[in-house]
């Protein structure tokens, strides 16, 4: 992400890595190196970025003080779903970095994510009302719900595009939806301004998600920091491998690959093949469009020219990132 889009929260940006390695020290010293590793292989801080922006979507809104330690937390959560990910994917790189559960274990890297969990329970505990609390607990339940579907599907060729856009949803949207929401409470927005962030975050991360997903088959894995083709080689049946499987003159073939446990190198490489022969890719970024179109729309009116404007250009990025 780059950093000039956050230029309005640039020096909370900057809080936000201090506060976070503080707040994953532990007088367990595995907690800590886990930690410390986590937070310094780096992340493009979105959550949070949206959060510190929409806490400003009242001009005479002061909230930076106050802000800092939701949005710490934010990341907190953000950085034990993608341990427990790893852990439930078995990967070994992620950001071009190795993961925890590749250097330390599955066991201390579980713990550690849970850790992570109560630790941003604990960070605002006492300071935000228990509406945001309750927020932060449902996106846990919602991410958890996604994880549990893509994981009963997985080699399963028979999914729709419908389920894999509630999965997503779980997964990805409702978190950015969520970041959105809790920001616009800081800054103690109607309830009407609300839905409209709800709205704009919930359509980006829709967008996000799809771009994902998009990359899996197009980026190399020096872009991705994982490797290429990733969810194929996992089972994990993404947009443009749903609409190769619908529309491709191989597509039992490619059906054939997917349900593959133990893919080789070539199947995952033949599988690309397959849904690069068909129209999959331009339609999941016509889907991506009418999603960031959505969430360009959704934004509220009464919003401060400046937020708008970085909330419009961090829905153009997400449309045209390559990583």
């Amino acid at each position: 992400m780059k950093k000039t889009m956050f230029d309005i929260v640039q020096n909370d940006l900057v809080t936000l890595e201090t506060e976070l390695l503080s707040v994953v020290q532990s007088p367990v010293k595995l907690i800590s190196d886990i930690g410390t590793h986590l937070t310094q292989a780096g992340g493009k801080r979105l959550r949070p970025a949206l959060y510190l922006l929409c806490a400003k979507s009242r001009a005479e809104a002061d909230t930076a003080e106050r802000a800092i330690p939701m949005a710490v937390a934010i990341e907190l959560i953000h950085m034990a779903t993608l341990v427990h990910d790893d852990v439930i994917d078995e990967a070994a790189t992620r950001r071009g970095q190795i993961t925890a559960n590749a250097r330390w274990g599955n066991h201390s890297s579980v713990l550690a994510g849970d850790y992570l969990f109560a630790k941003a329970f604990s960070l605002i505990s006492g300071l935000v009302n228990n509406n945001m609390l309750k927020i932060l607990a449902e996106v846990i339940c919602s991410m958890c719900e996604g994880e549990i579907i893509q994981n009963k599907d997985i080699y399963n060729p028979q999914q729709t595009e419908a389920e894999y856009l509630v999965r997503i949803a779980k997964k990805t949207a409702d978190f950015l939806a969520a970041s959105c929401v809790l920001g616009g409470m800081t800054a103690e927005i109607t309830e009407t301004e609300l839905a409209a962030l709800r709205c704009y975050g919930y359509s980006l991360g829709m967008a996000f998600q799809i771009t994902d997903d998009i990359l899996d088959v197009t980026a190399s894995s020096e872009q991705l920091g994982k490797p290429a083709g990733n969810d194929l080689r996992q089972g994990i049946v993404t947009l443009p491998v749903i609409y190769a499987l619908q529309h491709s003159a191989d597509q039992e073939e490619l059906r054939s690959i997917v349900t593959e446990r133990n893919m080789l190198d070539g199947q995952v490489a033949r599988g690309l093949e397959i849904i690069h022969g068909t129209k999959a890719v331009e339609y999941c970024y016509s889907r991506v469009d009418d999603y960031l179109n959505e969430a360009r729309q959704c934004l509220p009116v009464s919003l401060p020219e400046e937020i708008r404007t970085t909330l419009v250009t961090i829905a153009n990025y997400v449309g045209l990132r390559n990583y």
